[in-house]
């Protein structure tokens, strides 16, 4: 990549920030608007997670392998395509006219939107090559999630309330538009010098792994959990995951490298990933459904409920940086896991969704919780690792939060679902999402837990131990793939 001047350098970013808003901005906005999709599409619960779902999952799925093609092809290629294709499916999404229709524009959207972020990354990575220039530039792209986050169920609701849910998906045409009309004309192209080879046979193993089980869950409360159905996808995802383990470690570049989980930090932070993004996206799917259908409140007064968390979310995760940056990501864990458990317990063992005051106790736990988590996910997965294999460690870390995202939706849903089955008056519906979310509250509660526990195991002496182990094992690989894996 030609040096750029400082003010090339600095459009560059806002190119890429412009892409993640618009990827970050579209799962809180559509979470908003859930309840008028499920109305006016009459769509039942299982619907409504695949709404989210589709988008998570081919996300996941496919994020590593942009990044892997873009090294190899050309970044700015392929973050164009990403943006073609993001703008389109969102546009496709607007006019879709049924669930099914929707549901399949989602996917669209999530195969553009795999484009965006990995290679964006990259692009921002190459474009500063100062640490302390790198560094800020990070900074400015997480507090893009911050501000998504914050933004999303206001904006959202406004949009649901004034235009209807079809306008959630019109905000992205202008931004994507204007994206790709700057990549054009000031990114410069890149590609790594020895890329990573494709490995199709462990793409296809990672989409058996997270689609079938997926499937499964959201799907079994209405075929029930011992269909013949139900059983055959938990089988496909169970026999692709065995698979994934036998075959990868005979490649020399494997889609993911199994070597990388001897390492204790880079393990507690996949976990933590998982589990606080599962958390995240069932607590967002759980209160929409509550404040619009249960309380009947529009969308527009469901979104400015919802403020408090996403606020403390926007507060906290830059204080959250500077504490992984002076003090490690121990304590920002620790303060994570803490108020997202605690957030879980209020929930899960009174009826503080009936009273403002401990709703928004709740709410504000939860977002205080989640700001201080994000940033030590990615410090701590690539924590010791070599230069040259820190890309695909964060590449996998990212793919854990969707993955996170996609489990918390199938699982928390799959509850809700078999608990409101059934209620046909509004009285009954009221009544069996109330009985039906204290299990789900006790997910989320669990997750948070898990958060904290893992914190704490994986960012002390012994878990650096192993991540100093993992590197020298891994630098001689390393050494030969440097330039193909740094991003």
């Amino acid at each position: 990549m030609p040096e750029l001047s400082h003010r090339r350098r600095l459009l560059v970013l806002a190119i890429c920030c412009m892409s993640l808003l618009i990827v970050s901005l579209d799962n809180t906005v559509l979470n908003v608007a859930l309840p008028s999709v499920q109305r006016e599409l009459h769509a039942s619960v299982s619907g409504l997670q695949w709404t989210i779902d589709a988008y998570t999952l081919v996300l996941a799925s496919l994020l590593m392998l942009s990044g892997s093609t873009a090294d190899r092809i050309g970044r700015r290629r392929v973050f164009k395509t990403g943006l073609v294709l993001f703008t389109l499916g969102s546009l496709l999404c607007s006019l879709a006219p049924n669930l099914e229709s929707l549901v399949a524009f989602r996917m669209v959207q999530a195969v553009g939107g795999s484009m965006l972020n990995p290679v964006a990354m990259s692009i921002i990575t190459n474009t500063f090559t100062e640490p302390r220039e790198r560094a800020r530039a990070i900074g400015a792209w997480g507090a893009v999630v911050g501000v998504s986050m914050a933004a999303g169920p206001l904006v959202g609701g406004l949009l649901v309330e004034s235009v209807g849910w079809r306008s959630i998906f019109w905000i992205n045409l202008p931004i994507g538009l204007t994206a790709l009309l700057l990549t054009w004309r000031y990114v410069p192209e890149s590609r790594a010098p020895k890329p990573r080879r494709p490995d199709p046979v462990g793409q296809l193993l990672v989409i058996g792994v997270l689609g079938a089980l997926t499937y499964a869950i959201i799907e079994a409360p209405v075929a029930g959990l011992t269909s013949p159905r139900i059983l055959s996808f938990a089988a496909v995802s169970a026999l692709s995951l065995v698979g994934l383990v036998l075959y990868e470690p005979r490649r020399a570049e494997p889609l993911i490298d199994l070597r990388f989980f001897r390492s204790a930090p880079f393990s507690g932070a996949t976990v933590i990933a998982v589990c606080s993004f599962a958390a995240l996206s069932g607590f967002l799917f759980l209160n929409t459904l509550y404040l619009q259908n249960v309380r009947g409140l529009s969308a527009l007064h469901a979104g400015l409920y919802m403020l408090p968390m996403a606020t403390l979310t926007f507060l906290c995760a830059p204080l959250s940086g500077r504490l992984v940056g002076s003090r490690g990501p121990r304590l920002s864990l620790l303060v994570a896991g803490t108020a997202m458990t605690a957030s879980g317990l209020l929930f899960g063992t009174s009826d503080a969704e009936a009273t403002n005051a401990l709703l928004f106790t709740g709410y504000v736990l939860f977002g205080l919780g989640f700001g201080m988590v994000n940033a030590p996910i990615t410090n701590t997965a690539v924590s010791g690792m070599p230069r040259s294999q820190a890309g695909v460690a964060a590449a996998v870390a990212s793919t854990s939060r969707q993955i996170g995202g996609t489990l918390g939706v199938a699982v928390i849903g799959a509850v809700l679902a078999g608990g409101v089955v059934g209620a046909a008056s509004s009285a009954a519906y009221t009544a069996s999402f109330t009985d039906a979310s204290r299990p789900a509250w006790w997910i989320i509660t669990a997750c948070g837990l898990c958060v904290l526990v893992v914190g704490a195991l994986t960012s002390g002496a012994w878990a650096r131990g192993t991540a100093r182990h993992t590197a020298e094992r891994l630098e001689p690989a390393g050494a030969q793939t440097s330039a193909g894996t740094r991003s």
